[in-house]
């Protein structure tokens, strides 16, 4: 089976405009944060080896490093979210009255809230290493960084609705709070951090 990045752009699109369940809002979430961290690391790549920023150089070497490895990251989620949005697919058809099915579905659910889950939490990384080439990486391309800010927080929001959507179905009301909860404690300090880089990249372009 053809993984979800290994489609052209034009594919992906359309079948996330079709009825297919996958690509979803998930994935795409991930994608969009693999965008953005990518944008990031492009500001990294235009500074390193300018003479203007060799004394941040290192910095930005090590920010580009941590870019990398999230965006690899964020790639791999683009599938995981496929893959574990079929298993609930077929709970979903189980009868109601078959007495296996609370704990499949229950099962299936925590399944598909995890991986945007994890989106969500490498989001927030991205938007730590993100802040980063704002405040060090090369002028000539700071516009990028607020771009790439403005994505991951868009990835964040729209990723963390892929959460709740899973968690407002779930019986274990104790484990659907408890993620609920870690979630919009990370809506609530990096949406406003995201913000803020988007604020000062503005201000210093106009």
């Amino acid at each position: 089976m053809e993984k979800m990045i290994e489609k052209s752009l034009e594919t992906y699109s359309l079948e996330l405009a079709s009825k297919s369940p996958t690509p979803g809002g998930g994935g795409t979430s991930a994608f969009v944060a693999a965008l953005g961290i990518s944008l990031g690391s492009m500001v990294g790549e235009l500074t390193i080896g300018k003479k203007k920023y060799a004394d941040v150089e290192e910095d930005i070497k090590e920010l580009v490093s941590k870019a990398g490895k999230l965006q690899e990251d964020f790639l791999k989620l683009v599938d995981a979210d496929a893959e574990v949005f079929a298993p609930l697919a077929e709970a979903y058809s189980i009868p109601k009255d078959d007495p296996s099915r609370e704990s499949i579905m229950e099962e299936a659910l925590r399944n598909a809230a995890s991986v945007p889950a994890d989106i969500v939490r490498k989001t927030a990384k991205s938007l730590d290493v993100i802040e980063g080439f704002a405040e060090k990486g090369s002028r000539l391309a700071i516009s990028d960084a607020g771009c790439a800010a403005t994505l991951s927080r868009a990835a964040m929001e729209a990723a963390s609705l892929n959460v709740f959507i899973n968690t407002k179905m779930m019986t274990d009301r104790e484990y659907a709070d408890g993620l609920n909860e870690e979630i919009i404690d990370i809506l609530n300090e990096y949406s406003g951090k995201a913000d803020l880089i988007y604020k000062k990249v503005s201000d210093g372009l106009r």
